[in-house]
Order: C-alpha cells, then structure tokens, then sequence
C-alpha cells in the first residue's frame, strides 16, 4: 500500500544543494523537508528511509555541466537542437544534456522493487503551469513558486520563511508522483534504465 510520496530534486554536483521532500498522502502534509549535498547524504537518506516499499519516488534528472566553456554554450545547451545538426562536432561530449549523478544507485533501487521514476523539472513546471515570468531559479522566481504552491496545490504547512529553490522542486516531485499514482503521467523516454515521467 502506497503511504508516501517522495521528491528529490538532484544536483549535477555535490557542491549544489540538492532538495528532498517526503509528503504523507492520507493526510497530505509535508513530513520532511531537508537538503543534501554529496551522493553519499542522498544514499544515506533512502537506506534510513522506513517507508522505502510504501512510497512513490520522483528524482530529477540534473543538467551536465561538463561543457566547453562559453556563455553562449552553457545557454545554448539545454535550449538547441545541435544533435540533429551534423555540423556540431561533439567535443568534450557538451551535448550531453543530462549528468549520470546517482543513476546507478537510483537503478539498483528500482531493482529491488522500489517505484522510483525520473522528471525533468523545467518540463514538469510547464504541465502544472508553475512557471512564472522571473529569471529561473531567481529570488522571485522562487517566491513565485512557493506562493502558488501554497495557494493552488494545498501545501498549507511550508514554511513562511524563503525555501531554497531545491526544496521548492522537490515539493514539485511530490506532486508528479501523486499524479502517477492517479494514473496522470506518461512515459517520455528511458534514462539509464529508469522511465522518465510527465503529467498528461
């Protein structure tokens, strides 16, 4: 029986904060609501973790940030379809959009029975209409999201004070796997092993 829904928000690096929410589904309060850091505080956390079997599990898939350098690459990376070009010689493997962070562990989970699945957040934010017209990831940007959260998705007990945007996304991943468990999500691809979800 499903009791709980989990939502990771992962970092590409251990130097970026990542964000983890727990939200019991009887009474729809968030349980727990932390940051991680390195692989090994994100492993310790889902081995300490009772409810383990009884929760739906979303994690995101973080950026890569192995790029050349240049400013128009790091832009234009998650936004251009230079894959399809076959002028765009694939140096450094910079079009690599997404980093391979703990899909390894996130798949030996997955093969011990737990119902793990991947989001990528920026499309999840587009289907539940959170995005607003700030700078992503700005102050305002996550005051924005916090707010409507709040206000449109019932999450009466966050806390008054400024979340950091990783927990607000993991709040974000909580919502995805309460829809999958509703049946409202859709595979979009495969990502090392493990489906990665939409809402319809």
């Amino acid at each position: 029986m499903i009791t709980h829904v989990v939502g990771l928000s992962l970092a590409p690096t251990s130097s970026i904060e990542s964000g983890v929410a727990v939200r019991e589904i009887a009474t729809g309060n968030i349980i727990y609501l932390d940051k991680l850091f390195s692989m090994n505080d994100i492993i310790l956390f889902f081995e300490n973790y009772p409810s383990l079997k009884n929760s739906v599990i979303c994690v995101s898939l973080p950026w890569d940030n192995t790029m050349l350098e240049g400013k128009w690459r790091v832009y234009s990376k998650p936004y251009q379809m230079i894959h399809t070009l076959g002028n765009f010689p694939n140096t450094d493997n910079w079009m690599q959009r997404f980093s391979s962070r703990g899909s390894d562990f996130f798949t030996n989970l997955s093969s011990n029975g737990v119902d793990i699945s991947r989001f990528e957040i920026y499309l999840t934010r587009q289907k539940l209409n959170l995005y607003s017209n700030f700078k992503e990831r700005s102050s305002a940007d996550c005051k924005f999201l916090q707010s409507i959260l709040k206000t449109e998705f019932g999450y009466e007990n966050i806390p008054p004070n400024m979340l950091p945007v990783a927990q607000l996304e993991a709040i974000v991943g909580t919502i995805l796997a309460e829809e999958k468990i509703k049946g409202n999500t859709k595979n979009l691809f495969d990502y090392k092993g493990i489906e990665v979800i939409n809402i319809i």
